[in-house]
């Protein structure tokens, strides 16, 4: 909850932070971070990676920023704010990998770490050449969460063609925490049959998996962003871990029921759904 500031009468919120991409459209990226922070009753801060041309319908052109432009945001935030979380999304490339790991090494704030390699439909997000560089972020993740393809890429566990999924996520779970993050959250939303269904593993503790209803709607884009950013905004407010993944995917699953019919592709949440339900 956000505390009150006797001397001047202002609210000290929580406050959290995204170093991501930017989605023109709005419906992921740094714009459904900024979002889901506020409607958490977080104050959302951010660092810009690259910035993306798109609507619902995909991505049409995407520009880096410079390494030194995105290290200058993630000072800027970190020198003046008191930020109690952060998350990463987008890097794109091997450099920005690089400068994110530099300047996210310091710090002892919990850092969750969204690998954003390929999308939950099989769009590419990532460079090819930049995903070793991303293994560098690994060590630095109090929680890893990555969708199937990213969880099969980083773990060379083939989740896709399984017979058995569940089992090749519990294994893909393993060997991704054994490359140093102190959790891993892999989502299972990239199979039909693992909708709803999520898998936590946490260092030293039994894995578990986690379900929610699965939604019927073609409106999710976004969806893996708002996840993250909802965990990351329960942790600015010191929600123990998997409380706030259970409480992220309540979020997320009242975002989808009110998920918005707009464009003429794959709308987005509604990340606002607590004041219409």
């Amino acid at each position: 909850m956000a505390q009150i500031d006797s001397d001047h009468g202002g609210m000290i919120p929580a406050i959290a932070l995204s170093i991501g991409g930017s989605d023109s459209g709005g419906g992921a990226g740094i714009q459904a971070d900024l979002k889901t922070f506020t409607a958490l009753g977080v104050h959302g801060c951010s660092a810009i990676s690259c910035v993306t041309a798109q609507n619902t319908r995909g991505v049409f052109r995407v520009d880096a920023l410079t390494p030194d432009a995105l290290v200058a945001q993630i000072e800027a935030v970190l020198s003046d704010l008191a930020v109690g979380a952060l998350k990463t999304g987008m890097l794109l490339n091997a450099p920005l990998i690089e400068a994110a790991a530099s300047a996210l090494a310091p710090l002892s704030i919990p850092r969750l770490i969204d690998p954003v390699m390929v999308s939950r439909t099989g769009a590419v997000l990532l460079e090819p050449a930049a995903i070793d560089a991303y293994r560098v972020l690994l060590p630095m993740a109090e929680l890893l969460t990555p969708n199937l393809h990213e969880a099969q890429l980083l773990s060379g566990v083939a989740i896709s063609e399984a017979a058995d999924a569940e089992q090749a996520m519990q294994q893909a779970a393993e060997r991704l925490l054994a490359r140093g993050p102190a959790a891993v959250l892999i989502k299972g939303g990239g199979r039909p049959e693992l909708r709803g269904r999520d898998y936590l593993l946490q260092r030293h503790q039994p894995g578990r998996w986690l379900i929610h209803g699965a939604i019927d709607t073609p409106n999710n884009h976004g969806s893996g962003c708002t996840l993250g950013a909802a965990i990351t905004a329960h942790r600015a407010r010191a929600m123990p871990l998997e409380e706030a993944v259970r409480g992220a995917k309540r979020y997320v699953e009242g975002a989808l029921r009110h998920a918005l019919e707009i464009g003429a592709g794959q709308g987005p949440l509604c990340h606002w759904h607590a004041s219409v339900d």
